[in-house]
């Protein structure tokens, strides 16, 4: 990467007065904004002490995309068990006449529409999309929000195959980022979310997002997002129990990054991948588990000792499957419409789910 200027001048400020993004200008085609790392590094300590005390012990999902975690993430999606990714991408690939007459009927404004994707990662499905804007309008911004600074080496590779693309990342939580982009200008946005990430949220926690999604676009952008949907027991436990080992490595990568950011002497040796699907709640659990009686000192931060049962879980990860029925009544409440719903044939593991806002945002919470 070329060496980058930090803009101090550039200073954007949050709406309480403390949370701020530094520009850092790569070239004239690419910048990103971080918040402080004074910040980050706090609110991760801080975090995991409260997380690891509690009962049972959690860790949220978001501190899996380190640099290293992205880069196993990456390795799990060509996995010959994990599926989610080839079929989203099977998806996109026959979907693109359909999604440009979508974007032309929807640009009442006539504008040029921005692309803002949640979790960029290595940017495999968003070359699908650049495709489609690429041909529909002269220059194309491309607005990855992603809390892994592995954000910042995978644009790159965009910049060499896509000549009129500009890139301004936002290397910070999903939550934050659309805030910036909801104060950033008036153009209009395509916004992605793919992957089926909503379901690493708890159900209530999903459609909180989405609604924060919603309060967040204007009534002329769209948003395309995909999910996965309910099948069978095997299938779903052997996407996330690779033969490999992948994602077990992936999902014990915390207590590295936590022993290498933190100070903390967890023995990963100690530890091992625990995966299960719920059926009764639709959903793929994902867990470390404790094989001996043992104290873990994190010395960063609060300075705690954490002790751990033998089989103890530390929960890591949900994965919820959605069906048919329940998108739609969640689209509903979170304030959405739905133009379009585009699945993989003839299996239907996947759903690419085409979004605007409703006109009608009545809240309905029961499911």
């Amino acid at each position: 990467m070329e060496s980058v200027f930090k803009d101090d001048n550039n200073l954007l400020n949050g709406a309480d007065g403390r949370y701020h993004h530094l520009k850092y200008v790569v070239n004239d085609k690419l910048c990103y904004f971080k918040p402080h790392v004074e910040q980050k590094q706090k609110s991760f300590s801080q975090e995991i002490s409260y997380s690891l005390q509690q009962t049972p012990k959690f860790i949220s999902p978001k501190f899996f995309y380190d640099k290293p975690g992205s880069a196993l993430f990456e390795q799990i999606c060509k996995l010959p068990e994990y599926y989610l990714t080839r079929t989203e991408i099977q998806i996109l690939a026959n979907l693109k006449d359909e999604l440009a007459n979508f974007l032309v009927q929807h640009n009442c404004n006539h504008n040029s529409y921005r692309l803002v994707e949640l979790g960029s990662g290595a940017s495999i499905k968003t070359r699908h999309v650049l495709d489609i804007l690429q041909k529909l309008q002269s220059s194309v911004e491309y607005v990855p929000i992603d809390i892994s600074e592995f954000l910042e080496t995978s644009t790159t590779g965009l910049l060499q195959d896509y000549s009129s693309l500009n890139i301004t990342g936002i290397v910070d939580t999903y939550e934050n980022g659309l805030r910036f982009i909801s104060n950033y200008d008036t153009y209009d946005n395509l916004l992605v979310f793919f992957g089926s990430s909503l379901g690493n949220f708890p159900f209530a926690e999903s459609k909180t997002f989405l609604r924060k999604v919603h309060d967040s676009i204007k009534s002329t952008d769209l948003f395309l997002l995909g999910l996965d949907l309910v099948k069978q027991k095997s299938v779903l436990e052997a996407a996330y129990n690779d033969s490999a080992g992948i994602t077990a490595e992936f999902n014990l990568n915390l207590l590295k990054r936590m022993n290498r950011e933190l100070d903390s002497d967890f023995n990963i040796e100690n530890f091992e991948h625990h995966c299960v699907y719920n059926d009764k709640e639709e959903r793929i659990e994902m867990y470390l588990r404790s094989v001996v009686d043992q104290d873990v000192r994190i010395l960063k931060g609060e300075n705690v000792v954490i002790h751990f049962e033998k089989d103890e879980l530390i929960h890591t990860e949900n994965s919820h499957k959605y069906t048919t029925l329940k998108i739609n009544q969640m689209m509903k409440q979170t304030g959405f419409k739905i133009l379009r719903m585009w699945y993989d044939e003839p299996d239907k593991q996947f759903v690419l789910v085409l979004l605007s806002k409703s006109d009608n945002n009545k809240d309905d919470d029961d499911l």
